[in-house]
């Protein structure tokens, strides 16, 4: 091995280190959030808990924030992924049955990511300003044309669902902007109905992932499974 292969071999391992340090900080972050809310989210606590200097833990991430949007944009990514996955295994001319693996796979990814779960949709870190239009925000259109447009893929069935006056003024700007982008050919009622059926989907699965299903539910996932289906036959792709 030549020098030059040496000291490529050698820069390898130190990122291979940099970025297991990286994910050790994160997961140490996760767990702070967990036993005392976002914002027991430390720098200088996990540099105690990892024996590095404050000096040294800045070197990964300069700031909270800074370690906030990491650990954001890594669960958008698992979660983005994760729905995609469900809903590409379903084939096309299916709307309803790729609905309903998209509700299945919100569940499960949240049941395996419950700290994640809060943090990204519930448990807002006090002070954090997140950046604009970085990874979070470009996961989360993703997400939301995605959903979106299984639901208008649904609106010739379901358009009585939601009232035929809705215009674009009922919803917020960024939203419009981010549907008449992404799905031009979407009217606003099926806009705001992807949003009621996103309120569904969430709904029943924060409430389980806060601890408030399981003392009145026997059976979690077949309550989910049961409220899914009728969410999909009341949007007529049964």
């Amino acid at each position: 091995m030549d020098e030059g292969e040496r000291a490529s071999a050698v820069m390898s391992r130190r990122e291979r280190l940099r970025i297991e340090t990286s994910r050790e900080i994160e997961a140490i972050a996760l767990r702070q959030m967990a036993a005392g809310g976002p914002g027991a989210i430390s720098l200088r606590g996990i540099a105690r808990e990892m024996g590095m200097t404050a000096r040294a833990i800045y070197s990964y991430f300069p700031t909270r924030d800074d370690l906030v949007t990491a650990l954001i944009s890594g669960i958008a990514t698992s979660l983005g992924e994760a729905l995609e996955s469900a809903t590409g295994a379903v084939p096309d001319n299916d709307p309803g049955g790729k609905l309903l693996a998209w509700g299945q796979a919100l569940r499960q990814w949240a049941l395996t990511h419950p700290e994640s779960f809060r943090l990204f949709y519930g448990h807002p870190v006090p002070g954090y300003q997140p950046p604009e239009d970085g990874p979070v925000d470009r996961t989360a259109r993703r997400v939301c044309h995605e959903l979106t447009r299984l639901v208008a893929a649904a609106w010739p069935q379901a358009q009585h669902l939601q009232p035929a006056d809705t215009s674009w003024s009922d919803l917020h700007p960024d939203y419009v902007a981010k549907v008449q982008a992404d799905l031009p050919d979407v009217p606003p009622a099926a806009a705001a109905l992807a949003l009621r059926v996103w309120g569904r989907m969430h709904g029943l699965v924060a409430l389980e992932i806060d601890g408030h299903i399981h003392p009145v539910a026997g059976n979690p996932d077949a309550l989910h499974r049961a409220e899914m289906l009728d969410l999909v036959r009341s949007l007529g792709l049964a």
